[in-house]
Parts: C-alpha cells; sequence; structure tokens
C-alpha cells in the first residue's frame, strides 16, 4: 500500500500502518456492513465498524505493522493491548486461525527491531470478529517499537479493527472492583440482643473468611521450620506439587510409592488443611513417563485403569477437589494413544464413581491471559460443555495463573465467559513472575483482586511462595531466610483487608448492625451493668436479605 491510513483513535499510541512480509501483502480500509460485530466487554473497547484487510498473503507470517509513536513506552508499565481480529477472503465460513500481535521494539541508534515480545492472541473466525486483549511491559526504553499482526495460513485475508496500545490503570481498576467485591463477598448482618440489653457495647472480630487461600507443598519444603510457619498460618488448603502425579507415584511399571504423598496428607490432616487431589492424569505428552509411553493400546488401557482404581480408591474421601485429566487444552495423549476420543469423560465418570465426594476439575494454563490461541476462555467452556455432554460431572475450572504483566479487564473477561457455564472457578497454581519486586507485589494484587471480586470465583491456590522452592523464578513472596516481602506483605494486607473488625453500641431495641464480609465470627458483649456475652457465629452467602443472629439466649 502506498500510503498509511489514518486508523488512530483517541487514547491511542498508534500512529500508522503498513503491510509487512511478502511483496504481494496489501492493505485498504473498509466498513462492517454487517450488523452482527460482537459486543465489547464493557471497558471501551467497543468496534467501530471500520477495519484494514490485510490480502496478498503468501505466507502465515506476513501481516500488518502499525507504529507506536516514538518516546511514549516506558519501562516497568503494563500496555494492554486491543482490538478486534477477524478471517477475510480465503478462509471457510466456520473456520478459526490463530492470528498473533507481537511488539517489536528497537534499541538502538541503528533502527533495528532487535526485540520481539508477544502480546496477544486470539482464534480469529471467518465472517466473525475475535477482540484481542493482550499486555505487554519492557524492562528498558525503546528508541521505537511497532505492533505485528500476523498469522492464518497464507491465502487468507487478515482484518484488523480498533488496534489500541494504551497504559493500564491499576488503582482506577481497584476503584471500580469495590462495589463489585462488597457484592460478591460481604453481607448485612443484625445481631439481635434484646432491649432489656440497654446502651450495650459490641465488638464483632473476624476469625476467618470463607474465601479459601492455599500454597503447593512437597516433602522438601515441608522440612524448612520457616516455611511451614508461614504456610500454618496463612493458607487453608494445599495442593501436593508432585507427589501425587503417576509419574511420582509410579515411576516404574508396578513399583508404586505413596509413602511421600501419604506423609504430606498426615501433615495436612493434623494442621487441618484441606488438600487438592492433583492429579490423576496428565493430558501432555511430555509429562507422561516413558514406561506408559511405551505400552500397546490395550497395555495402556488396563494401566489406566489400574491408576484410576489405586489411587483413588486408596484416598477415597481424603480429597475434597481432584485434577482428572491436567492441560487437556494443551495435550491429549490418552485420547491419541488409545484411540477414543470418550476417554477423558470416562475418566471422570470413572473418578465419580470410585469417590463421588470430590468436586472434580479440568485444569488448565494460560487461559486467562488472553496470549495462547489453544487456550482461550470459549475453548475451555465448550471442552467442560462437551465433557458434560458425554455424562461426566464437571465441579470446577481450574485456572493455572502462571501469570506474566496481567491486566485486571483481560482476567476479568476470561472469568466473565468461563462463568456462563455455571461451574465453581478456581485459582489453582497462581504465580507472578517479575524480577522487580515491587512490580510483582503489583501484579499479584491485580490477580488476587479480580479473583476476589469475581462471584464465581471460589478459591486460590499458589503454587508456592517461598525463594528457592518454587518453580518459577522471581515469583517468591518470602525471602529464604523467612523474611516476608513486599509480595508478600501485599498477600498478607489483602487478607487482613478482606475480615471484618467493627465495635459500637446496640441501637434503641437492642440490635447491633454491620456489613460483613462472609467467614466466621466471634462476638463480645458488654451491658451497662458490666455483663459479658460472648459467642461465635458464620456469616455465609446469602440473598439481598439481612442474616439475623439472635444472641438473646447467650
Amino acid at each position: 500500500m502506498a500510503g498509511t491510513p489514518d486508523v488512530n483513535l483517541d487514547g491511542s499510541l498508534i500512529t500508522g500502518c503498513t503491510p509487512f512480509g511478502s511483496r504481494t501483502t496489501t492493505l485498504s480500509l473498509h466498513n462492517e456492513e454487517e450488523t452482527a460485530i460482537a459486543a465489547g466487554n464493557g471497558d471501551g473497547n467497543e468496534p467501530s465498524g471500520r477495519y484494514i484487510l490485510v490480502a496478498g498473503r503468501a505466507d502465515e507470517k506476513d501481516g500488518l505493522r502499525q507504529t507506536i509513536a516514538g518516546g511514549v513506552l516506558k519501562p516497568g508499565i503494563t500496555y494492554r493491548v486491543a482490538g478486534w481480529i477477524g478471517l477475510g477472503a480465503g478462509a471457510a465460513r466456520g473456520t478459526s486461525h490463530p492470528v498473533r500481535v507481537n511488539l517489536g521494539v528497537t534499541m538502538d541508534d541503528d533502527d533495528n527491531e532487535s526485540l520481539q515480545v508477544e502480546c496477544g492472541a486470539v482464534c480469529a473466525e471467518a465472517g466473525g470478529w475475535t477482540e484481542i486483549m493482550g499486555a505487554f511491559r519492557l524492562r528498558t526504553e525503546p528508541r521505537g517499537a511497532a505492533l505485528y499482526v500476523h498469522g492464518g495460513p497464507a491465502g487468507v485475508g487478515v482484518k484488523v479493527m480498533d488496534l489500541r496500545v494504551f497504559q493500564t490503570d491499576r488503582e482506577a481498576r481497584f476503584r471500580q472492583l469495590k462495589d463489585k467485591t462488597d457484592q460478591a463477598r460481604k453481607r448485612d448482618v443484625i445481631l439481635k440482643l434484646g432491649a432489656a440489653t440497654g446502651a450495650a457495647s459490641v465488638r464483632v472480630v473476624q476469625m476467618d473468611n470463607s474465601f479459601p487461600f492455599g500454597t503447593c507443598i512437597n516433602t522438601t519444603v515441608i522440612q524448612n521450620p520457616a516455611f511451614l510457619d508461614f504456610f500454618t498460618n496463612h493458607f487453608d488448603w494445599a495442593v501436593f506439587e508432585n507427589e501425587l502425579k503417576w509419574y511420582h507415584t509410579e515411576a516404574q511399571q508396578g513399583q508404586l510409592n505413596y509413602a511421600d504423598a501419604d506423609a504430606l496428607l498426615a501433615l495436612c490432616d493434623r494442621l487441618r488443611k484441606r488438600v487438592r487431589g492433583h492429579c490423576v492424569f496428565w493430558s501432555v505428552d511430555g509429562d507422561v513417563q516413558q514406561w506408559v509411553k511405551n505400552l500397546g493400546k490395550d497395555e495402556l488401557k488396563s494401566a489406566v485403569q489400574s491408576r484410576l482404581e489405586g489411587l483413588v480408591s486408596r484416598y477415597a474421601g481424603k480429597f475434597p477437589h481432584y485434577d482428572v485429566n491436567n492441560e487437556m487444552l494443551h495435550g491429549q495423549f490418552f485420547r491419541d494413544r488409545l484411540a477414543d476420543e470418550d476417554v477423558p469423560a470416562f475418566m471422570f465418570k470413572e473418578v465419580a464413581r470410585l469417590d463421588p465426594e470430590p468436586a472434580l476439575f479440568v485444569n488448565d494454563f494460560n487461559v486467562e491471559c488472553g496470549n495462547d490461541p489453544n487456550a482461550t476462555p470459549e475453548k475451555y467452556a465448550e471442552q467442560v460443555a462437551w465433557l458434560e455432554s458425554c455424562g461426566a460431572v464437571v465441579g470446577g475450572i481450574g485456572l493455572q495463573g502462571h501469570v506474566q504483566n496481567p491486566v485486571g479487564e483481560v482476567i476479568c473477561a476470561a472469568l466473565d465467559r468461563l462463568a456462563t457455564t455455571g461451574v465453581p472457578i478456581w485459582f489453582t497454581e497462581l504465580d507472578v513472575s517479575e524480577p522487580d519486586v515491587s512490580l510483582r507485589a503489583k501484579d499479584l494484587e491485580v490477580v488476587l483482586r479480580e479473583a476476589y471480586a469475581h462471584p464465581a470465583v471460589e478459591g486460590v491456590v499458589l503454587w508456592g511462595f517461598m525463594q528457592g522452592t518454587m518453580w518459577r523464578q522471581d515469583a517468591w513472596l518470602v525471602d529464604a531466610d523467612g523474611t516476608v516481602n513486599e509480595a508478600g506483605q501485599m498477600f498478607l494486607n489483602l487478607q487482613r483487608e478482606w475480615k471484618t473488625d467493627v465495635r459500637g453500641n446496640a441501637d434503641g431495641d437492642g440490635n447491633f448492625k454491620f456489613r460483613g464480609f462472609h467467614g466466621r465470627y466471634f462476638v463480645e458483649v458488654t451491658t451497662a451493668t458490666g455483663c459479658r456475652m460472648l459467642k461465635t457465629f458464620t456469616v455465609e452467602k446469602g440473598d439481598n436479605t439481612p442474616l439475623l443472629v439472635d444472641l438473646g439466649d447467650a
């Protein structure tokens, strides 16, 4: 294309666009004549109807380049990428293909783009539009930068509408979440003391929050007193990092090792921590032990049944959750090797038969990040619907949450889509990787506030918290010597923020009213005559009616 179309939008950092890749690639401006463009997510990214068509693509890497105004991208700032992507001519209606947005940055005076940063991906559809919701953050200030949109097979046109880059505002987002959090996690309470108590003094203290937090543990970290102390005092749940996985319990065929899992489970029982069962199977080829890979079809089928009966029967009643077949969006080892499309549903139904009590989870990564076309919220919801159509009961949706540069609006959009399934959501393996501990604290706060504010989310489990013991680098909350760092302090501050502590006096009718977070409470009432009443009660999630607690018999 000879010129660059005017594609600027108010608030955008984009200045212009050109084709890149093969010489045959061209750009042209169009207006969407169809009326059925999907609605935005309510954060101002509503589609305008004006788009650029990338045509003449001879290679899947051919696409559109949009320049970002020089000098505007600053290090340490999280930027959001937003827009709408569709497929044009050459794509059969109803098909979809991955389209990616990358950031190219120039770091030197030679104007060479020396760095490519992934900052969003979608499964674009022919005949429709898909909203792209990505993000990026730079460690040093670039001299120049541009967004690159590419993907889809050669010969297929790519449509780009309203592509924008803008700086995120965490604090503004947190203010938006305040009312949402109040509605999702609080309830009005009326303590009925009775008129005879007079102007009684009341102190209400929340002992624990009904929203659980957990962490992964393993046989090594529990030997560390500092780790064990933090775990004991600040978490309600645990999950075993590796000790329940098939490659751990049966590294060699027929040689079973449940001793490590038994020891961790006994510890959690003593500490009164509930435990997630992670995981019965793992669907990704690279995480299946070699002896299992060496089995023929009939032998594998027998081994799968033995694994189910050996593990699930042994621990019946012990695990409230099971991740049944881990990461099915990213692998299908058992489906492929058994030549059976229904085997994931069979696994769910067999676990339920052997132990009817646990909630059975799907569990996967990248769903909340907006950067993996294999793991979109839509695909995850479709997986849940498929399992249910096969007779499996899906009791939970696990978002692993191995995140980087999180953006609240992106996470919320994924949660909203998954919530339409009606299945409870947990963050099951949350960690935030960022070398700068101050930014790490802010990133973790983004995820935790979004999770806590969303009514479909029922718990958060961290994938570790102590330096030197975590799977991902630069993600710890507690230093190796036991010192709580800035990220850990933020976590503790939120736990305190999400507990209610109120004082006051009963009204003339002998009632004391407050609005408190769901959880278990202790109340102390002191009357004018010095009489003290003590009682515990629980505030549970309910409708819009206040919870009435009668203390008259205390």
